[in-house]
């Protein structure tokens, strides 16, 4: 999914919803006084409702109040308040409020509303964790007062804060007091409405017949459950809100319009993903709802426009038109309007803007307006220089500025942050404008940073200031400017890749070339003058520490969660190489980064310094060496291809193997040699994660890597248990497939050699439970778990890895699969972490290969689903093979003097050697890599 700016995004819809609650709350509020009074009758004319909360405060605050001298204080206080707030002073306001409050502390019926209006106001100037605070006392206050119907109003509008700040899983907590996970709920059920618990905003809403309570409640809930991609369940919610309240359907369909072309996105890349798998009919399938769903999303924003325009709504019109303008703009255009209509709607927002008051919407119409491009790259426009801005320069330059008074003149830090960074993008990429841009940059870190109010652009602008620096040959200063945004962005993380899964699709754009940047900058240092070994091992330390957050950051994403990271060890990698001298004895780690141009080795030993080194091409007669990424990735790319159609040649050529040693391995000989280091685990980057490193090749010894190491690999070693396990009797889960299965269209042969090897691995562990062919299925899998436990789980059956996690699966009987999902959750639900997997071993798997994120699935399974360590190809191959290659495996493993990755290579060099060996014993014809060099062990490999 291509997006332009999430941040954009949540900050557009960050009150939309909000507005429901505050004209709803101010109305009831209104009628529970005059119910209380009996000379009176409540009044439902419309002017009752424009005056919103603020116009109710004092009433409010008088119910069932104690007159005391204090009193007449306190409502001057307060009326006080409410004209600053009117005014737009809000921290003026915050402060009247403040002293009202302070002065009586015990009467939550006053206290309450105080409390309410106090978060409203944070919320104006960026102050979330406050606003947290204030709501939540709130809650309390009404809680006690027995106000149950405004508790629900309170948790709903408190989720909405939550949801803006990038948790939507505690929004959702609020609104429902449940998270549905689809992957636990049969697919036939999966339409049936969720019941929310008693304690939930919606729930309240429902028990006190509070119908605008409701559809605020459902209308946010929907909204946070299209920020974690579950867009589904987001169109269901947003519906149901429609039908409850028509008056505001300009808001309930603007979230529609959002919702529909979120899943359009995701669609478009299911589509891609089902045609690298080959499945022709699916991609077809996928492309034809996402084009029904873009066309959804266009009309829900068409009718909200219409709408909010119809209702003299100017913001909300606002926003409509800004909508339809980034559907067009992040998508092929003819999908959804012509140049006519698209050229039109532009000029409607332009005219739009010029009449808006001050507001946040205001701010972010202009920027999103300069910065409109007619082939929008789908992602921020601040990490790159637009070039095809679809207004004038001068325009862009008059928006921008304006965008910065309207900041100012609303005093609110995250607006003067986004507003001084975006003109400071403006004039970084104008030729000789460093000076100016740099200002302006300044202003925006400066903003951002003040109590913390916009960690999420922090990064950005510390990033652009770290650009700007680099092209003032201001080396170091940048580099501490690009540390400090990498910093942030640790900080804030988890909370951006898992907030939004649209962010996996920009995840590339926005996030990566950070990371990389850095790392670069800091390996550019390095080779620039004379560097003293302790400032080379500092900033080595460093690049290690980058990359490995890198690649950390990758997993999350791709899995779009943060159970990745649920054992993450919070020591650095330096550290864990000192602490854990004795499991990683004997070991060796090699870790690639890919940069821009070139391409990066580094080697780390337990106790040493660690040592970098460019890939070189020795061969070369020139004076640069450097071997290109490009170059690497044609390498690595015909290496692979060579081994996947190494079954079809009698002898294999070990050319292209022989070369990628020579770059990737010989530089490092001296450091590693054989009679010290026994293991080698590689920690890939990129394409490198699609490629066995057991079959390079030393042309001067005539042997593959795996002859004289035992090769491992790991995402990261933070996420490694380096652990050996007890080699007693153990039992075994062992699941297989012989038949041939159809799922989603595409047909998965039969797999003849599966009974002979489930055979074989029954001898090995005599303690075991089988589940084959129709006997495997989802269900059966689940309830053999629930029974026992087993530390070893073997599933002989075809896997595929695809570009998303939703293509992630294996295949079991009955047609059925079992989903990354449906994997994790059964194992998840093991009693104790003494009942963790040791090994789970994959045969048949296949990948989608052209796209890393397939092989970060492959990766990442064993971590994902809590599993210490694993066996799986890259790549599918003869089932013959395979459960020879399996069974050599497992009657090494129980050795107990040999870890994992020794009994990985004892079995592939009996491969190797294949020819030596009886042809009674063994295929001659295994040999070939392309039968034994695919299987590969992840994680922990001792």
């Amino acid at each position: 999914m291509n997006t332009k700016n999430k941040y954009f995004k949540i900050l557009f819809s960050a009150r939309r919803w909000m507005q429901i609650l505050l004209k709803v709350g101010s109305f009831c509020k209104r009628l529970i006084y005059f119910a209380t009074q009996q000379h009176q009758k409540p009044n439902r004319h419309p002017k009752f409702i424009k005056g919103l909360f603020l116009t109710t405060l004092l009433i409010s605050l008088l119910l069932g109040q104690v007159v005391s001298a204090q009193t007449p204080n306190i409502t001057s206080l307060v009326e006080q308040g409410i004209k600053d707030y009117e005014a737009g002073n809000f921290f003026n306001a915050i402060k009247h409020w403040q002293e009202a409050l302070n002065q009586d502390k015990n009467n939550p019926s006053a206290t309450a509303v105080v409390n309410e209006n106090l978060a409203r106001a944070y919320q104006q100037i960026g102050e979330n964790k406050t606003a947290i605070a204030s709501l939540s006392a709130a809650i309390n206050d009404y809680s006690a007062v027995g106000n149950i119907q405004q508790v629900g109003r309170m948790k709903s509008e408190l989720a909405q804060v939550y949801s803006n700040l990038g948790q939507p899983r505690k929004a959702i907590a609020l609104l429902c007091g449940k998270l549905v996970d689809k992957s636990k709920i049969p697919e036939n059920k999966l339409s049936q409405e969720v019941k929310c618990t008693p304690e939930s905003a919606a729930q309240i809403a429902t028990k006190y017949n509070d119908k605008s309570g409701k559809v605020a409640a459902l209308g946010i809930l929907g909204e946070a459950y299209r920020l974690i991609g579950d867009y589904d369940q987001a169109i269901e919610y947003l519906h149901q809100a429609q039908q409850l309240y028509p008056a505001y359907d300009f808001l309930v369909l603007n979230s529609l319009g959002n919702a529909y072309k979120s899943r359009a996105q995701l669609r478009e890349l299911q589509a891609d993903s089902a045609n690298k798998a080959g499945i022709i009919s699916k991609e077809n399938e996928f492309t034809q709802k996402s084009l029904e769903d873009y066309r959804h999303a266009h009309e829900y924003f068409q009718k909200s426009t219409q709408l909010a325009s119809d209702q003299k709504q100017t913001l909300a019109k606002m926003r409509g038109l800004l909508n339809l303008i980034q559907l067009a703009s992040q998508t092929n255009r003819s999908k959804v309007m012509n140049d006519r209509e698209f050229n039109k709607t532009v000029d409607d927002a332009l005219k739009v803007l010029e009449i808006l008051p001050d507001s946040a919407t205001k701010v972010y119409g202009a920027i999103d307006l300069a910065y409109l491009q007619s082939d929008a790259k789908g992602t921020s426009p601040f990490t790159y220089c637009p070039n095809s801005r679809i207004l004038p320069d001068a325009d862009v330059l008059s928006l921008l500025h304006k965008s910065v008074a309207t900041s100012k003149n609303l005093q609110d830090n995250r607006l003067l942050s986004y507003s001084n960074g975006a003109l400071g993008h403006f004039w970084e990429c104008e030729p000789k404008k460093e000076t100016e841009a740099l200002k302006y940059t300044q202003t925006a870190i400066v903003a951002a940073d003040n109590k913390l109010s916009a960690k999420d652009s922090l990064y950005l602008w510390e990033w652009q200031a770290g650009r700007i620096l680099d092209k003032q040959n201001r080396k170091e200063d940048a580099i501490a400017s690009y540390q400090r945004a990498f910093d942030t962005l640790e900080d804030i993380r988890s909370d951006i890749l898992t907030a939004e899964r649209d962010v996996q699709f920009d995840f590339r754009d926005v996030v990566r070339p950070l990371y990389r940047t850095l790392a670069q900058s800091r390996l550019d240092l390095l080779a620039v003058g004379a560097i003293a070994d302790e400032r080379r091992a500092k900033e080595l330390s460093e690049v290690v520490t980058t990359i490995d957050a890198l690649k950390l950051a990758e997993l999350q994403n791709y899995f779009g969660n943060d159970c990745i990271l649920s054992a993450l060890n919070p020591k650095p990698v330096g550290e864990l190489l000192k602490d854990n001298s004795v499991a990683f004895q004997n070991t060796g780690f090699l870790s690639s980064i890919i940069l821009e141009g070139k391409t990066g080795i580094l080697l780390q030993l337990p106790n040493q310094a660690t040592k970098f080194k460019w890939i070189e091409d020795s061969n070369q007669e020139d004076t640069n060496k450097i071997v290109s990424s490009n170059t690497l990735q044609k390498k690595i790319a015909e290496f692979r291809t060579g081994l996947v159609k190494g079954e079809e040649l009698i002898n294999y050529d070990t050319t292209t193997a022989a070369q990628l040693y020579d770059w990737i391995i010989r530089p490092f000989a001296e450091d590693i040699k054989p009679e010290k280091i026994k293991t080698l685990v590689f920690i890939q980057d990129g394409f490198l994660r699609s490629v066995p490193m057991a079959a390079l090749y030393d042309n001067q010894e005539h042997k593959y890597l795996v002859e004289t190491y035992a090769i491992a690999t790991t995402p990261s070693l933070r996420l490694s248990t380096p652990k050996a396990s007890d080699r007693s009797p153990q039992k075994a889960l062992i699941l297989g497939l012989t038949e041939t299965a159809t799922i989603d269209g595409k047909i998965f042969d039969a797999l003849s050699a599966v009974p002979d090897e489930i055979s074989a691995i029954k001898g090995i562990f005599p303690r075991h439970t089988d589940l084959i062919d129709e006997n495997f299925f989802p269900e059966s899998f689940q309830k053999t778990l629930d029974k026992s436990t087993y530390p070893i789980i073997h599933i002989a059956s075809h896997a595929q890895f695809g570009i998303i996690p939703e293509d992630t699966f294996i295949v079991t009987g009955k047609n059925q699969k079992l989903t990354i999902g449906q994997l994790e959750n059964s194992l998840r639900n093991l009693n104790s972490k003494s009942d963790s997997v040791e090994l789970l071993t994959l045969t048949a798997c296949e990948t989608a290969f052209g796209d890393d994120r397939a092989t970060l699935g492959l990766a990442g399974v064993a971590l994902q689903v809590g599993v210490k360590s694993a066996i799986a190809s890259l790549w599918s191959v003869t089932d013959e093979s395979t459960s020879e290659l399996v069974k050599a495996f497992y009657t090494n493993y129980r050795n107990a003097g040999m870890s994992i990755a020794e009994a990985l290579q004892k079995a592939q060099i009996r491969m190797i050697h294949a020819k030596k060996l009886s042809p009674s014993e063994i295929n001659p014809s295994y040999d070939n890599p392309a039968y034994w060099a695919p299987m590969i062990a992840i994680g922990n490999w001792l």
